[in-house]
């Protein structure tokens, strides 16, 4: 049996925050102990509590004093309780590995990079990769090999464990028609995106690329699926080109397959901070043809003109190609959508990612 404690910075929501939740359930169904800490009333705190995972609130919101003397205090007092540390995001990396090591190291670190933003490669922060946190878990092997390339960290040290799909959750329509109608949308073609609405995911871009599809293309729509800092901006861009007839913002949704075994083609434009994100596997499980950018490591899941279609980043026009080729070619659309499924299945299980962490934290354990 393994004790395992996540520890969260951020308050926000997305693929990373439910990557630590579904493998903290998956962990737990096996017989292991997890505990998530977080900052309080964040959203990864209250979807914990409501999957009865247990969970702690600590004001880790900033790499302050204030935040330190807290983690000094709970750890030096709960240290016991766990076997190893799984941090995600840099604030909490930084305050956990800093006072673990205050402790004499009683604790092993693992730290997960779940996008792709660079990594400083300054003394302090080579002493954080290097020294004070025993292994890291990258959410692509493109990450892995970057963090080795730039900032030296060695190979050995690092594993990529893509993001498991629940394959029980996610799984191709009997029949588009009748997956519209479950969520209530007009039957027509339909283009969607599930994603936090954030600029780097390049809903502007799809937006725009829109514009050109719907003028030749009147019985279709995009779906929006999801919430964010950018909602307003993006549906005041929707009504400034005219596109509130055919544009559909859905709001955040639990039940997010749903709406993608409602769709025809995936669109993630994304043009920063990606590992491989959920919602392309998610939409490949549904058996999607994507449309996507070499961003991060999206082209692990996405073989351009297999299974999807890479474009360039913040090229309106290219997405607009792609769509115009997918929505026209039915035949190409539909192989597209039974290697996207089977690739899924093959490779982006919840078990197979479940099985890789219990390794890392396994290993760790017994030294």
């Amino acid at each position: 049996m393994l004790r395992v404690l996540h520890t969260e910075s951020s308050c926000g929501w997305g693929g990373q925050e439910i990557r630590i939740l579904s493998e903290s359930k998956k962990m737990i169904d096996r017989g292991h102990v997890v505990h998530i800490l977080a900052c309080p009333d964040s959203n990864i705190i209250n979807e914990a509590n409501r999957l009865g995972i247990q969970t702690i609130s600590l004001p880790i919101y900033k790499k302050k004093v204030g935040a330190l003397l807290s983690v000094f205090h709970w750890l030096m007092k709960n240290h016991e309780s766990y076997d190893v540390i799984n941090t995600h995001s840099s604030t909490d990396a930084w305050l956990f590995s800093l006072v673990n090591s205050l402790l004499g190291h009683k604790l092993k670190i693992v730290r997960t990079r779940h996008v792709s933003t660079p990594v400083s490669n300054n003394v302090s922060t080579k002493w954080l990769y290097n020294s004070a946190t025993d292994f890291i878990v990258t959410t692509g092997e493109r990450l892995r090999n970057e963090l080795h390339r730039h900032n030296g960290i060695p190979l050995q040290k690092m594993k990529s464990i893509r993001t498991g799909i629940d394959l029980n959750r996610f799984y191709p329509a009997e029949s588009s028609s009748l997956a519209r109608a479950e969520v209530n949308i007009t039957e027509k073609f339909t283009v969607g995106i599930v994603a936090t609405l954030r600029s780097w995911k390049g809903h502007e871009y799809l937006i725009r690329a829109w514009s050109e599809f719907i003028g030749e293309n009147e019985n279709s729509q995009l779906l929006v699926v999801g919430d964010g800092p950018q909602r307003a901006n993006l549906e005041g861009l929707v009504k400034e080109l005219g596109l509130s007839d055919s544009v559909i913002f859905t709001g955040n949704k639990k039940d997010p397959e749903r709406w993608m075994r409602a769709m025809d083609i995936f669109a993630l434009p994304s043009y920063g901070n990606e590992g491989v994100p959920q919602g392309i596997m998610q939409a490949m499980a549904c058996g999607l043809p994507i449309i996507s950018t070499d961003v991060g490591s999206i082209t692990e899941a996405v073989d351009d003109g297999v299974n999807g279609i890479i474009v360039k980043v913040k090229d309106p026009q290219a997405i607009f190609g792609a769509i115009k080729f997918l929505a026209s070619d039915h035949s190409t659309r539909k192989s597209m959508s039974e290697k996207a499924y089977a690739k899924a299945k093959d490779e982006f299980s919840l078990d197979s990612m479940v099985n890789d962490m219990e390794t890392v934290f396994s290993k760790l354990v017994r030294k």
